[in-house]
């Protein structure tokens, strides 16, 4: 069955940087765009950033220039590296495989002082 399991999260100072990674089994992963999303205490889910099964890449606003999600297809695992990371970036942060309806448990990302 389909499975996603996200890591890389953790406590990190404002300006710090951290490196998500999520790892699929269960289906093609190179045939699928992948997404991250994240969720803050109170808030909607939203979406972080996209890579499509091509390679093509984008980004919501609040993390352009900052953030930079990439695949390696031969491990089944895409990753966010994330730099610049402010206060408002703290959430649950997780992946999610493009048309595939299943969510992992998360990686929780708390950035303070």
């Amino acid at each position: 069955q389909v499975q996603l399991v996200e890591s890389g999260g953790g406590l990190v100072q404002p300006g710090g940087s951290l490196r998500l990674s999520c790892v699929g089994s269960g289906f093609t992963f190179s045939n699928y765009g992948m997404s991250w999303y994240r969720q803050a205490p109170g808030k909607e889910r939203e979406l972080v950033a996209r890579i499509f099964a091509g390679g093509s890449t984008n980004y919501a606003d609040s993390v352009k220039g900052r953030f930079t999600i990439s695949r390696d297809n031969a491990k089944n695992t895409m990753y966010l590296q994330m730099n610049s990371l402010k206060p408002d970036d703290t959430a649950v942060y997780y992946c999610k495989a493009h048309y595939i309806d299943y969510w992992g448990q998360g990686t929780q990302v708390t950035v303070s002082s």
